[in-house]
Order: structure tokens, then C-alpha cells, then sequence
């Protein structure tokens, strides 16, 4: 997969050490923002996180968090950006694929929205290229809110209480770019760790089960998932061809390469991150494998061939025992979610 892939390949014994536990911070970079005691992230996660200036101010936040939970921007107001995105299924929503107004179907899973704030690709194909450009395509999507921007503004501008609320925040009033801003830096703060995994990394021996420390063996060895589920977000963020996307010889969907117009890219998708796995049943960009069982299946057998198919994708050949252990430590990544501070 040439020119779209930057893939972080981690070896196993680094993957603990990246999973760094509070008063364990990387080094800043620009437009980074320290997190204080209070706003602290889970265990696991990056104690500073890219963020425009003021992105992560309290009263910004809690505007954002409005607005997410707000029907009023959907166009007939029947769903929120929370319908898909739901706090109790670790911010997915546990159905197929996405359903928007009037009940409309998309063709790709919602995926989880978790440790946005430090990614660095949007969306299963990468099609956004920042978070503030990612919380407003569901607005307008056709399928999903089906609101213009415009129109979106024009409600909250209506609301006297929203109109103070965006002068606290940006010093002016609605306008489609500050509610970019607030709505991404609500997404920001929704950060998941502190597993028993994450707990395991930093020492506590007996935060896993002998099973579980048996899968994370088998997780960043012989089953070779930490090539591309690696670091904080156990996600590389990078593009990957395992084959869901092909049947009977053809893509499904283009995947990356309708970003991209690569032909390389056909039928590469987003590495998902692994964090609160457990609880974002289905999986993949369609949502085709039901159970995380199905899932080690899947990589077992080698994923689907077809003439893009990632190199790192080959048949395990795991026995019943090891697809167990690993499922068991996969269920060990949920942990706990934080969000709206």
C-alpha cells in the first residue's frame, strides 16, 4: 500500500512502555495542551493532546456538549449527533451501519469515538482532515442529519440561551465555524483508558488474568495485531487492505482510494482503535463480523485475498485455545470513558 500508509510499526516489547500512565507525558508539541489534575486523561493516554488554542477551554467544551446531545441540528430534529454516537455503547451505537433521519441507511459502521484528539486521520477513508471538519459532515450528510450548516446556525442563533453561551465561548455569536470548534472540542474531551491493561503496563502484575496475559502475548507476537493496533490509541491511524471489503473478487467499497484515487488504496480502511473493543460490537467499516470472536476468525484465516491486500495479513493458524486468550485480553482494553471536561 505505497504513498498512503505511514504505518507506526511497533515492536511488541515497546508496545507497554507506549502506554504511558498519568505523570507520564511525551514530550509538548505545538499547539499541544496540558492537561491538569482535574482534566486529566485516563490512565494510558498522552497527558497532552493537539488542540487550536483554547480548544479545550471548560466553557467551549460544555457548549460543545450541548450541541451534540441537540436534535435541532437535524433536519427534522429526530436525531442527534449522540444517536450514533452513544455514551452507554462507548460512542458507537451498536447497530450495522449508521441510521439517520426518516430512517435513512448509510453504507459504514459508526465507528467509536473515542481518543479523537490525538488522531490523526478522520472517518474510515481519511476523507476530513481535521476533527473540526469531521463533526460537521454528519450535519450535512443526506443520510445521516441532513441539516446545511447554514440552517444548523440560524437554529442555535434562535436560542437566546445558545446565542449567550457562543459569546461566552468565541466572544461573538452562532456561526458555522465556532460550532465546528465547540463540537470539536466536546469530541476532544471523550477520552477512554484506564483498563486493566493499561493498569497492567504500569506495574500492577495481577491486573490481568494468567488468560490474558496469555493474549497479549499472542497480541504482539505470533497473532501480530500490534503491527497496526499500536501505541496509546492502539490505532497506527493508518490505511490497511485486510480483504473485508472484497467479495467474489471485487471491492465492495473503494475505501481509501475514493480520497485518494489510488488504485493501491482500493479497499483500505482506517485501523480502528482497539480501546473499549468490547463494547462496540459489530466490527469493520461495514459492520459484517458480529462478535470480536468472529473477528480473530477473520485475521485467522488470513482476511480475503484480492490483488491489494496488505502484506502484514496472513493466515495464524491459532488453535481454539489462543483464539480464547486473545479475545479474553481484547475484552480487557474497557477500562473507563471521561468525557465533557
Amino acid at each position: 500500500m505505497a504513498g498512503q500508509r505511514h504505518t507506526l510499526i511497533v515492536p511488541g516489547s515497546v508496545l507497554l512502555a507506549l502506554m504511558t500512565a498519568p505523570g507520564v507525558r511525551a514530550q509538548a508539541g505545538p499547539g499541544s495542551v496540558p492537561q491538569d489534575s482535574a482534566t486529566a486523561p485516563p490512565a494510558g493516554l498522552d497527558l497532552y493532546m493537539p488542540a487550536p488554542p483554547g480548544g479545550n477551554r471548560p466553557e467551549v467544551v460544555a457548549l460543545g456538549r450541548r450541541l451534540f446531545f441537540d436534535a435541532r441540528l437535524s433536519r427534522d430534529s429526530s436525531v442527534t449527533c449522540s444517536t450514533c454516537h452513544r455514551p452507554d455503547r462507548a460512542f458507537a451505537d451498536g447497530m450495522r451501519v449508521a441510521v439517520g433521519v426518516d430512517g435513512r441507511t448509510g453504507r459504514r459502521n459508526v465507528p467509536a469515538l473515542l481518543n479523537r484528539g490525538w488522531a490523526r486521520s478522520f472517518f474510515w477513508d481519511g476523507r476530513a482532515p481535521s476533527l473540526e471538519a469531521l463533526v460537521v459532515k454528519p450535519i450535512r450528510s443526506p443520510v445521516e442529519m441532513d441539516l446545511g450548516l447554514d440552517a444548523a446556525v440560524r437554529r442555535v442563533a434562535d436560542d437566546d440561551a445558545y446565542d449567550r453561551a457562543f459569546r461566552a465561548a468565541f466572544g461573538r455569536g452562532p456561526s458555522a465555524e465556532a460550532l465546528a470548534r465547540a463540537l470539536a472540542a466536546y469530541v476532544r474531551s471523550i477520552r477512554a483508558g484506564d483498563s486493566p491493561f493499561d493498569r497492567f503496563a504500569t506495574g500492577r502484575a495481577d491486573a490481568l488474568s494468567a488468560v490474558e496475559r496469555e493474549g497479549l502475548d499472542l497480541f504482539r507476537g505470533r497473532a501480530r495485531c500490534d503491527r497496526c493496533h499500536t501505541g496509546p490509541l492502539l490505532s497506527d491511524e493508518a490505511f490497511h487492505n485486510t480483504g473485508v471489503a472484497w467479495r467474489d473478487g471485487e471491492p465492495r467499497d473503494s475505501g481509501r482510494a475514493g480520497v485518494t484515487r489510488q488504485p493501491q488504496d482500493v479497499g483500505a480502511f482506517r485501523t480502528p482503535t482497539l480501546r473499549e473493543v468490547a463494547r462496540t460490537a459489530p466490527y469493520m467499516h461495514d459492520g459484517s463480523l458480529a462478535t470480536l470472536e468472529d473477528v480473530v476468525e477473520f485475521y485467522d484465516r488470513g482476511g480475503h485475498a484480492n490483488p491489494y491486500l496488505d502484506p502484514l495479513i496472513r493466515p495464524l493458524d491459532l488453535t481454539a485455545a489462543e483464539k480464547h486468550a486473545l479475545v479474553a485480553f481484547l475484552r480487557a482494553l474497557t477500562g473507563r470513558i471521561r468525557e465533557g471536561n
